[in-house]
């Protein structure tokens, strides 16, 4: 496959500029002006479009096994590939568990057997995640499992969070944590706030999350181990966070999408697309998030990718499950809430969205340097789109930015040298 006159956008090798890609075996062969492929060669013209490095989202739900209903591995490796992902990390809290060398493993069989972008497994922390007792690490990575989290259940104990980072420091694996003080959030349906009064809804404070963010931190700093900080929503984790960094501790963090985009005024007239955990916070939150990811205390965006049937999200707001859909207006959101408004160039969205989640998980992936596995997502960064949600090739549509317009189009995807995602032919 020969990618011509793109503009080539790669973070890793700082390359922004309009040149050939060239791929072979699976591999990208050569990056440069008027390249020529072997005979047979598949040339696509790419002028006035970005070639980047596949993007990688590190945090994604795909409900298989368990409520397949909404969504499965087949089915969220579709959809990601559409959205311009050539790799995604699942989390564990599907029923069963991940929580054994055979669960992942048929993780792995699935993801394998899916036909869109990489499906990477976590391993759960705990058995069950329950928090109380750790699972076999070393028989959860040797099955295949990338990273280890008990996500969708904070780990409430410190001396389980201290004792689970010195366990996955030994395996070079980071340890994620879904931050929430559950004695301060139990019941909570969104941001405790104006809001929330107004709806008469138990709102989650935002100390709630920023007491966990300290706590894991802390214990960062006492093991060396890492830990990944998710869909981090409040200003004060932000503080935390660069304070963290400044001192040297071993710490990523991620945020969303939504959480960059959207407040909690959201939740007027009890809408549940816009219930998710953590809530949508307040306006100087997405100010503080904003500048967090510019400014590097936040390393990455991951779409925390929570698929629901439709029918569960119509309960009343209280009853509804928690969380959205984003693989499929990530791009588009990110590019047009960052880019267009001047808060990150294209090269660093490029960056928080592919380059640093492969290094700080250890992916292949996040480069086009020669020799490296050819992952990579051709758009348009012109084109506008507006969100019809029965489009998707998700199963579920729980999503806030229906019929909204979006920036940035998803035009090819490309796994291992192979197109697994086209416009207009999937």
């Amino acid at each position: 496959m020969l990618l011509q006159g793109g503009r080539v956008v790669d973070p890793s090798q700082g390359v922004d500029t309009v040149a050939d890609l060239l791929i072979q075996d699976g591999l990208i062969a050569d990056l440069g002006q008027n390249l020529s492929g072997p005979d047979g060669v598949e040339a696509i013209d790419v002028r006035g479009k970005v070639v980047a490095p596949g993007l990688i989202d590190v945090h994604v739900h795909f409900r298989e096994p368990g409520r397949v209903e909404a969504e499965t591995v087949a089915t969220g490796s579709r959809a990601a590939a559409a959205g311009g992902f050539t790799s995604v990390c699942a989390m564990p809290n599907t029923d069963p568990v991940t929580d054994n060398q055979a669960a992942i493993g048929f993780a792995v069989k699935q993801a394998n057997a899916a036909t869109g972008a990489r499906v990477l497994p976590y391993g759960a922390l705990s058995v069950g995640q329950r928090g109380e007792q750790l699972a076999e690490f070393s028989n959860l990575i040797d099955a295949g499992a990338v990273a280890l989290s008990d996500d969708g259940h904070p780990v409430v104990s410190s001396h389980f969070m201290r004792t689970a980072l010195e366990y996955a420091r030994t395996f070079n694996v980071p340890v994620a944590d879904h931050c929430e003080e559950p004695a301060l959030a139990t019941g909570g349906a969104m941001h405790e706030g104006v809001v929330s009064t107004r709806l008469g809804l138990k709102g989650i404070p935002s100390a709630a999350e920023e007491i966990m963010v300290a706590r894991d931190v802390i214990l960062s700093d006492l093991t060396g181990g890492h830990v990944h900080l998710c869909h981090m929503s409040t200003r004060g984790c932000v503080d935390i966070i660069r304070r963290a960094k400044d001192n040297g501790v071993n710490v990523t963090a991620e945020v969303t999408p939504h959480h960059l985009a959207l407040t909690h005024e959201e939740c007027e007239g009890y809408y549940t697309n816009a219930k998710m955990n953590p809530p949508l916070r307040e306006a100087a939150d997405v100010e503080a998030l904003r500048e967090g990811l510019r400014d590097g205390t936040i390393d990455m965006i991951a779409t925390d990718h929570a698929p629901h049937h439709y029918e569960a999200k119509e309960q009343d707001f209280d009853e509804a499950p928690f969380g959205i859909i984003g693989l499929e207006t990530a791009l588009g959101l990110c590019y047009k809430e960052l880019v267009q408004s001047g808060i990150l160039s294209l090269p660093e969205l490029i960056q928080r969205m592919s380059t640093n989640p492969a290094r700080a998980y250890r992916i292949d992936g996040g480069t086009l340097a020669k020799g490296s596995v050819a992952d990579v997502v051709v758009f348009d960064p012109g084109a506008t789109w507006i969100v019809e949600p029965e489009r998707f090739l998700s199963k579920s549509r729980n999503t806030p930015f229906g019929g909204q317009e979006l920036v940035g189009r998803v035009e090819r995807t490309v796994v291992g040298g192979r197109t697994v995602f086209e416009l207009g032919t999937s």
